[in-house]
């Protein structure tokens, strides 16, 4: 009896304490999977960093390739310019030396043309002289200029030209001075062209004509004081122009 009783205590014993080591181990394991899950959750945050990571370099790597295809085609079109600009400065070059050579060539002609139009200033009628001389000069002038540009010197000589081409088909009246003996006389003078140059005094006592074939001023006659009054008021508008009414004694 009391051996069963032992026997049955040490069984109770031994099965108290096979239940408490069973439940020892699975609280372990329990522990262990939990640190498992722990690394594993670790491990994925860490993947997933990493795979943010490659995702954002990749990202980069993608814009830098497009920066890289947009750096090549705009350097291929800064390069498409480039070969452009260089084409007009050649092409600039070239017309700066053809129009070196062009000046080289225009520049003494147009001082012989200044020199022409002196000439014949001083060998025409008397016409405004001093002011025709005095435009001559002024081309001079213009010539000596560094400021004013090859093409406005040569304007202006052609200008001049066109002025002149003007006194031999205008009709004008103008008031002046005409020197006879060395006494210098206020007069009115009237032109019909180069065809007749003549003058009267103010009180219109007096006429005289240019004389072209002794390059030398005249008194006309009394008789025709009237016919250089009207010839004077034509060319001021005042009366009707009639070309019967003109003298032509300097046509002589």
């Amino acid at each position: 009896m009391s051996k069963s009783l032992i026997a049955s205590a040490f069984a109770g014993v031994f099965a108290f304490s096979g239940g408490a080591m069973a439940n020892s181990g699975l609280e372990q394991i329990h522990q262990e999977n939990s640190q498992i899950i722990r690394e594993a959750v670790r491990s994925q945050e860490r993947i997933n960093t990493i795979y943010e990571q490659t995702q954002d370099l990749l990202n980069q790597y993608r814009q830098v390739v497009d920066q890289t295809d947009s750096l090549t085609v705009y350097n291929d079109f800064l390069q498409t310019l480039v070969t452009d600009q260089q084409r007009q400065i050649n092409s600039i070059q070239r017309q700066i030396d053809t129009l070196e050579d062009t000046r080289r060539g225009t520049v003494p002609l147009m001082f012989k043309m200044i020199d022409a139009l002196e000439e014949f200033v001083k060998n025409d009628i008397p016409l405004r002289t001093d002011r025709r001389i005095e435009r001559v000069e002024r081309l001079r002038e213009v010539m000596a200029r560094s400021d004013v540009q090859l093409s406005e010197q040569y304007r202006q000589i052609m200008e001049a030209y066109s002025i002149e081409a003007g006194y031999g088909s205008e009709l004008a009246a103008f008031q002046g001075t005409l020197n006879l003996g060395g006494n210098e006389l206020t007069v009115d003078y009237v032109h019909l062209g180069r065809l007749a140059l003549m003058a009267m005094s103010l009180d219109g006592s007096n006429a005289w004509h240019w004389n072209r074939q002794t390059n030398s001023w005249e008194q006309l006659p009394d008789s025709y004081l009237t016919g250089v009054s009207d010839f004077i008021k034509m060319a001021r508008r005042e009366i009707n122009f009639d070309m019967a009414r003109v003298p032509l004694i300097a046509a002589e």
